[in-house]
């Protein structure tokens, strides 16, 4: 394992921006120069400068040349000294009190991305961010054991997030790999990962991808229950479950999928599906429901599950183990009726001061999208909304992250807080770094599609820049800003002889200004 691995982008640099009420904050973006733009008149040329456009950045530390990484000993513990200064409490407890904390100031001036200096007039406040963590219409994931996170906000009306799934099993990667993807994902944009581990060493893993996470780490407790029960329904049981989730909590694990909703009434509604139960922790629940003919024991210790991620602040995100598995089995019976009783246990954590939020479909056809979002706003009182995908068409093995990326734009655009990305391999294969960066990125631009249509503040800045570029022809511009700069600029090669080829400074004026430096070359000159 490299255990000095860095992040680098194209003409960019990492900042960091101050806060107000907490004056030692240090907020990290990226920063991307721009060349200027010029002009030809009357054989003169002119050179007009373009300001630098600041991002959204979850490279962490990786990007930073001025910090030491060493995977052998983890990443600095930005929030130790907030956690230690501030005492108990979650951040729904604390913005119940009417305590901004030094969360909630770091992703207002996060979310902005340098709106104020920009002129744009944003929503976005500290004070904003309390009131939306306080309602429960916003989540803050951030175990008091996972200091080397960076606050991110996860709720309607902020940036939409995306999340991505890792994890080894018995007959794939091990943790080099594993880690190596966790921060192969903050580079393209990932803004929490779910380490989904059934392999051996599951802790082992764990432990390196936190210590060395720069965002929020999820997990599906059930998972490692499972396998400590030895792969045995029969074997599993609340004490089990609960020793995992102390164990995992203690790590630093930042919040908890946990397919509380599945009920045992609700169990039989699946039987007529074409595709029946397709969620691996609802299925593992639901089956040990039918054996023991007894109520799930996610749902009658829902309180006891409460109590354990309110000591270490862990947010809840009720999973979905009735989530349609086809286009065909969308927004029937089974899934509604889990959503309703996710709904009730939304309730049921705010009493405990728990952040939650809910989980969503799955495979739904572009027609049904709507009526999730508007029955999850409804039934489960406003809480987060995160769905993977939806995947709008069943036919398409292979380009699912396409076929998923269309639905998480529509499903965003509506509402939806964290979208959960899918790669090409979805029901194919276990995903490699590559597939990874696939992923992500397809996720990316659903997300960002959804920002753009919600109107979020300063979310049109990188569009309007790359734009300005393109036309332009600053072709370097246009690459430096995008999504994947090493892909548009490698696409560009491929497809434009050497010769000849416009000079990012100086577009289409190359031959008028006499400029006797090709694209490659450009690049290492500032002027």
């Amino acid at each position: 394992m490299d255990n000095n691995i860095r992040i680098s982008y194209p003409k960019s640099e990492k900042i960091y921006l101050s806060g107000t009420l907490y004056p030692d904050l240090r907020v990290g973006m990226r920063r991307i120069r721009q060349t200027p733009t010029v002009t030809v008149e009357n054989g003169r040329r002119h050179t007009t400068p373009n300001a630098p456009v600041v991002v959204y950045d979850t490279s962490g530390p990786y990007s930073d040349p001025n910090v030491e990484i060493d995977l052998r000993r983890g990443l600095p513990k930005l929030r130790k000294p907030w956690i230690e200064r501030r005492g108990s409490g979650t951040q729904l407890y604390w913005a119940r009190k009417g305590v901004i904390t030094e969360e909630m100031e770091y992703v207002a001036i996060r979310e902005n991305m340098n709106c104020e200096k920009l002129g744009i007039e944003s929503h976005i406040t500290p004070e904003f961010v309390r009131q939306q963590v306080a309602a429960g219409h916003a989540v803050i994931p951030a175990n008091i054991n996972h200091p080397e996170s960076e606050p991110m906000i996860i709720g309607t009306d902020f940036l939409v997030k995306i999340n991505t799934n890792l994890g080894n099993s018995a007959v794939s990667s091990g943790i080099t790999e594993e880690v190596e993807k966790a921060v192969w994902s903050c580079k393209w944009g990932g803004d929490t990962i779910m380490d989904l581990s059934t392999g051996k060493d599951i802790t082992k893993t764990r432990e390196w991808i936190l210590r060395n996470s720069p965002v929020p780490v999820g997990t599906v407790p059930m998972y490692q229950a499972f396998e400590k029960a030895g792969g045995k329904i029969e074997n599993l049981s609340w004490e089990l479950f609960r020793d995992t989730l102390i164990e995992q909590a203690e790590q630093g694990v930042d919040y908890f999928t946990i397919h509380c909703g599945i009920r045992l009434e609700n169990v039989p509604l699946s039987q007529s599906r074409l595709t029946g139960m397709v969620s691996r922790g609802g299925s593992i629940i639901a089956k040990w429901c039918t054996i023991n003919r007894q109520e799930s024991f996610l749902y009658t210790h829902f309180d006891d599950i409460c109590d354990i991620c309110q000591q270490y602040d862990i947010a809840i995100s009720l999973g979905d183990g009735l989530r349609p598995g086809c286009t065909r089995d969308a927004n029937d019976a089974a899934q509604f009726a889990e959503l309703d009783t996710l709904g009730q246990l939304v309730e049921r954590a705010w009493e405990r001061n728990v952040q939650v939020f809910v989980e969503g479909p799955g495979h739904v056809p572009m027609h049904k999208i709507r009526e999730n979002m508007d029955r999850q706003i409804e039934r489960c009182h406003g809480a987060p909304f995160y769905t993977l995908g939806p995947i709008v068409t069943d036919i398409a093995p292979g380009y699912d992250h396409i076929t998923s990326a269309i639905g998480a734009a529509a499903i965003g655009w509506y509402g939806t807080a964290m979208l959960c990305y899918v790669t090409p391999k979805e029901h194919l294969a276990l995903p490699n770094r590559e597939d990874v960066r696939t992923g992500v990125i397809a996720y990316k631009i659903a997300a960002h599609a959804a920002d753009l249509a919600k109107g979020h503040p300063g979310a049109f800045v990188r569009d309007d820049a790359l734009s300005k570029a393109r036309y332009e022809f600053r072709w370097t511009d246009q690459f430096n800003l995008s999504l994947d700069p090493d892909l548009a600029r490698q696409y560009y090669i491929d497809g434009n002889p050497r010769e000849g080829q416009y000079c990012s400074m100086c577009g289409p004026n190359f031959c008028a200004a006499r400029i006797s430096h090709t694209l490659d070359e450009c690049e290492d000159i500032d002027k």
